[in-house]
């Protein structure tokens, strides 16, 4: 391939649901990282993204014949308040591919420069949330949680002012798609029935097209929706990620993890641990988010109701019981996620306690998240000999846990641990390290520990001898206390 081809399906649907993008050249286009990997996955040339003209198209300045860039319309509910039209202030939709697999994939620039959505913003991006969205949505892929993925981040050569100058970058990320919940409120708001019929056949085509044939397709839609959601957000928790910033509009409808803003990974265990400076009544705590997922999902009931039956007395009740749904499946699957942490395969009734008093340990001694599990995916662990010191503390646990153990079917030790070192990670984009490597980019120019980083964290379940330190907690003079959004 020596040109950059891809379609824009989304220009497709109806004027109102986008705006066509005029360019912003930026001063001097750098490419910081390309994802070579992704982009082969994707049908792209590597070699022809990171020449003049790929570079040029990756920071927003230049598009190849053929790209027409949209900024997407949105609404959404920020930190619980209703803003009736938001949209892509800072970001362009190139088009879309079919990858590797069969599946869509769009490409969607970052930090471009101002749309008919920017409203008072600069439409830019600086280069920390860069840095910080390409490594964390590697990681949580790299995991096995869904998300959107990264295909480079690119200097512009300008600076951004926020508190202070700070060097401008662009993120180009992929996503299946970028409909959000507040795609959905944004025609809802406005009454416009056919547009959000229209929204819901485009979202039913691409995500979950077997709704297509149910009896009541956009109930289908929805409860496929909810499913996806609470399948996600189990796996955030499962991890120790916190999201930041849960507004419907940073809620995409596809179950991917969208729009890394304050994000980050929770150490000591407290369920009420909140990093975003912005998040200052902990709306959005580590413990908050199923609650939250839900909250942002009524939203979505409610703007789907017209479609859901013929007046909105009858669709109420069918919303809601769709609703009902979350819990359930939430449950399940954080509890099969938690089983599958500590070894286990079937279910037994004490296994929701044994569960509880593991976090109540952990929030008492104030350890750990992740390494605490993966400390317990060791044999040394699992029988009790010389058992890490990590673990010193939780010796009555222990107790509990081996006799949970010897319920399950026999099997040999070191299978338990393979398996367990698959879901435990070792290595997450600790907070401390993402600052580490920000600092170093953007006050020296120095992207060594940026690549060491998303190395290390893009291997998290390997053991990877010489890197501990990559894996160790912040210690006290370490820790991040804040995380911001870079707006």
């Amino acid at each position: 391939m020596t040109s950059f081809s891809l379609r824009q399906t989304y220009s497709q649907l109806p004027d109102h649901f986008y705006a066509p993008a005029d360019l912003t050249p930026v001063a001097a286009s750098q490419l910081v990282k390309l994802n070579v990997p992704l982009a082969r996955t994707l049908g792209l040339d590597p070699v022809w993204l990171s020449g003049p003209d790929g570079v040029a198209m990756l920071s927003g300045s230049h598009m190849p014949p053929g790209v027409q860039p949209l900024a997407l319309a949105y609404a959404g509910h920020q930190f619980g308040h209703f803003v009736p039209q938001l949209g892509d202030g800072r970001a362009l939709l190139l088009g879309d591919v079919t990858d590797a697999s069969g599946a869509i994939r769009e490409v969607q620039l970052k930090g471009s420069g101002r749309t008919a959505y920017s409203r008072r913003g600069d439409g830019r991006a600086a280069l920390g949330p860069v840095l910080r969205e390409y490594v964390v949505s590697e990681a949580m892929a790299a995991m096995g949680v869904p998300t959107t993925r990264a295909l480079a981040a690119v200097l512009t050569g300008e600076q951004v002012m926020r508190e202070t100058p700070l060097p401008g970058a662009v993120i180009a990320r992929v996503a299946s798609s970028h409909i959000r919940v507040g795609t959905f409120q944004f025609f809802a708001a406005r009454q416009d029935i056919n547009g959000l019929r229209t929204l819901a056949d485009f979202a039913i085509a691409r995500h979950y097209p077997d709704a297509s044939q149910a009896p009541a397709p956009y109930l289908a839609f929805l409860e496929h929706v909810i499913a996806a959601q609470a399948d996600l957000v189990a796996q955030w928790m499962l991890k120790g990620f916190i999201h930041g910033v849960m507004n419907t509009d940073n809620m995409a409808i596809s179950g991917e993890t969208i729009d890394y803003g304050p994000c980050a990974f929770m150490e000591q265990y407290d369920p009420t641990t909140v990093f975003s400076f912005i998040d200052e009544r902990g709306r959005y705590a580590y413990g908050n988010q199923p609650s939250m997922a839900l909250w942002n999902l009524t939203r979505l009931a409610e703007a789907l109701l017209p479609l859901l039956a013929d007046n909105q007395e009858q669709a109420i009740p069918v919303a809601q019981q769709a609703l009902s749904t979350f819990e359930g499946r939430f449950q399940a699957t954080y509890l099969e996620g938690l089983r599958a942490k500590l070894g286990l395969k079937t279910v037994q009734p004490e296994d929701a306690g044994l569960f509880r008093s593991l976090l109540e340990t952990m929030q008492a001694e104030q350890t750990d998240f992740t390494q605490i599990f993966r400390a317990l995916s060791t044999s040394e662990a699992i029988a009790g000999e010389d058992v890490p010191e990590t673990l010193a503390t939780f010796g009555s646990w222990l107790t509990l846990w081996r006799q949970r153990l010897a319920q399950e079917p026999e099997e040999p030790v070191s299978a338990r641990v393979a398996a367990m070192k698959q879901v435990n990670p070792a290595f997450i984009p600790r907070n401390h390290l993402v600052e580490a490597m920000i600092k170093a980019a953007v006050e020296q120019n120095d992207f060594s520990q940026f690549e060491t980083v998303l190395a290390v964290c893009t291997h998290p379940y390997d053991d990877q001898p010489g890197k501990e330190a990559y894996a160790r907690p912040a210690q006290a003079s370490e820790r991040v206390r804040h995380t911001f959004c870079g707006t």
